[in-house]
């Protein structure tokens, strides 16, 4: 088997193994509600998966030797947390985020 037909069977079988997850998933619980506690637990999700992917980005740059110099992603970070906080509007958190990143970077922090 050539590598190139190993390479998209591997995305064929991945694709199908996910898929069949996800539909069993559905089909054995799409009838039923979830319990109160796993509700509650899965609104933390998208926030803890957003958090996992941006805080490496956020604290790779910065060491602890470091903290004395403002960061520009550092900085950025924290404006967005306060602007999530104040208006729990993750559109706002990500714009207001990126833009006090880019203005930072324009002057030269």
């Amino acid at each position: 088997m050539s590598s190139a037909t190993t390479v998209w069977l591997a995305f064929v079988l991945s694709g199908a193994v996910t898929y069949a997850q996800r539909a069993s998933f559905l089909l054995i619980l799409g009838d039923r509600s979830l319990p109160a506690p796993i509700q509650r637990a899965l609104r933390y999700v998208a926030p803890a998966a957003f958090a996992a992917i941006v805080a490496p980005r956020i604290f790779d740059s910065v060491s602890p030797s470091e903290l004395t110099a403002p960061d520009a992603r550092l900085i950025a970070a924290v404006v967005g947390g306060v602007l999530m906080w104040k208006v729990r509007n993750l559109p706002v958190l990500l714009v207001g985020g990126m833009v006090v990143f880019w203005l930072l970077r324009w002057v030269g922090l």
